[in-house]
């Protein structure tokens, strides 16, 4: 009863967000309280709650101090050479534009943490994709797939937690696994592409100086012509494309949100560049190195970037009432989630689902023990957490894989094969950061993502079967 329930409450969380019949936060909070409710242990609503929120209070620390953060190092000009850098590589061209998203994501995950990767690749791509009238949901859906690749580092966690639960060594599990990963990565690179070319088919060409500057006659355009005037900017010579593509963000004015390249805003600090720029590369070090707490680093390193760079009080107050917005959603998103998990693990939910999944495996698959954790990394790293999945999950299907001699490495690298569709799950608390920054309602990145981060998590199973880590 109690795993029909759990899938029901999933499922419904699910339908009711992706046809935004409900906010994310509403849902998380509301959906949980009532099927809590359902199974007949309402009366303990309230020490699940806390318990969920004490398990995730960490992770909301951790990214209240990190938006504040990267926001002043954006206000400072810290990421505009980024910005403009990438524009001139990428010379407006709306494919180069979507395979730089990948390669950046790629690139800053290498530091471990999805949070801190979705907030330096949007704060570099989002002025980007919005002047040029580009689909947000495809940059949220390849930064978040790419990373979801780059997580499965032995500092990133679901290696760690494989090898924790499995008492084994996690550069066993993730060395040979590296070919297998990379054939993913270049599955998410492809993936671009293609994405990019639909992108640049419905966009047209643009210039660089048409990107950087806008022309006294689109202004004309878009202010007297309304959504329809919007509309024949953003498809230019390319004519409309598919309708999961048209997704553009809350349609704010674009001056406001390309002022990353606004180079004469009044919060810039150009004679501190340096020590900005070093201040975040020893942040992200210290991160790598585990040196504190994640939580207690950004706490530092936002004070520091605070005082340094705006000596004055009114100015801090300003800088922080700035980021405000962003810090309230996406804290209060995790918070929400909290409601969620704790509900799933506290009333047996999760258990029982797990359990459930596992004891449906014919005793034919037995030797294919690996494959099937593969396959059921997929969804189950979605409908519930990491850490449920690889310490509740994971050692059971070793058990019972090691019964037809499939060893326990087999089992923890094939268990890795679903990372990149677990970062667009609804109980990560790093995508709601991702959409939250982007302005992206939760459910159309769901929509648009899920299939292809499918896509590019088989691939890695397949890979890492043809290479024989698997």
């Amino acid at each position: 009863m109690l795993t029909i329930l759990g899938f029901a409450m999933i499922a419904t969380f699910l339908v009711l967000i992706m046809t935004k019949k409900m906010s994310p936060i509403a849902a998380l909070v509301l959906i949980p309280a009532l099927f809590c409710v359902a199974v007949g242990q309402g009366a303990k609503l309230g020490d699940y709650v806390i318990d969920g929120v004490g398990n995730l209070a960490p992770t909301a620390a951790m990214l209240m101090f990190a938006i504040v953060y990267f926001g002043v190092m954006i206000d400072v000009g810290l990421f505009d050479p980024i910005v403009r850098g990438i524009l001139r590589f990428c010379k407006a061209d709306p494919m180069r534009i979507v395979v730089g998203t990948a390669v950046l994501a790629a690139i800053v995950s290498l530091d471990g943490d999805g949070s801190t990767t979705f907030m330096i690749t949007v704060s570099a791509m989002y002025p980007l994709y919005k002047r040029l009238k580009m689909s947000l949901v495809v940059m949220t859906g390849v930064a978040a797939t790419a990373n979801g690749v780059m997580n499965t580092l032995p500092w990133g966690g679901p290696t760690a937690r494989a090898a924790t639960a499995l008492k084994l060594d996690a550069s066993e599990i993730f060395i040979p696994m590296i070919p297998a990963l990379a054939v993913g990565l270049l599955a998410v690179f492809l993936l671009s592409y293609v994405l990019g070319l639909r992108e640049r088919k419905r966009l047209g060409m643009l210039t660089l100086d048409e990107a950087l500057v806008r022309e006294p006659e689109q202004e004309t355009v878009l202010a007297g012509a309304g959504g329809g005037g919007e509309d024949r900017l953003r498809k230019g010579s390319g004519g409309s494309g598919p309708a999961d593509l048209t997704q553009d963000g809350d349609g704010d004015e674009d001056d406001e949100d390309f002022k990353g390249l606004d180079p004469d805003r009044s919060t810039l600090r150009p004679k501190l560049y340096w020590f900005n720029a070093g201040l975040t590369v020893a942040l992200l070090t210290a991160m790598i190195m585990q040196l504190m707490p994640i939580p207690v680093l950004f706490l530092l390193g936002a004070a520091l970037a605070l005082t340094v760079n705006f000596p004055h009080m009114p100015d801090q107050r300003a800088r922080i009432a700035a980021h405000a917005d962003n810090v309230l959603n996406v804290s209060g998103m995790v918070f929400a989630a909290a409601v969620f998990t704790g509900v799933l693990t506290g009333t047996g939910m999760v258990e029982n689902m797990a359990d459930s999944v596992v004891s449906a495996v014919p005793e034919a698959m037995g030797p294919h023990m690996a494959i099937v954790t593969g396959l059921l990394s997929l969804p189950l790293t979605y409908f519930m957490s990491n850490d449920g999945f690889y310490f509740g999950v994971v050692p059971v299907l070793a058990e019972a894989g090691a019964a037809h001699g499939v060893s326990p490495l087999e089992i923890a690298r094939a268990s890795l094969a679903g990372q990149a569709l677990h970062m667009s799950s609804p109980l990560v608390p790093a995508v709601y950061v991702l959409v939250g920054m982007a302005k992206v309602e939760f459910g159309d990145h769901t929509r648009f993502t899920v299939k292809w981060a499918v896509l590019t998590s088989l691939v890695v199973l397949g890979a890492g079967i043809l290479f024989g880590t698997i």
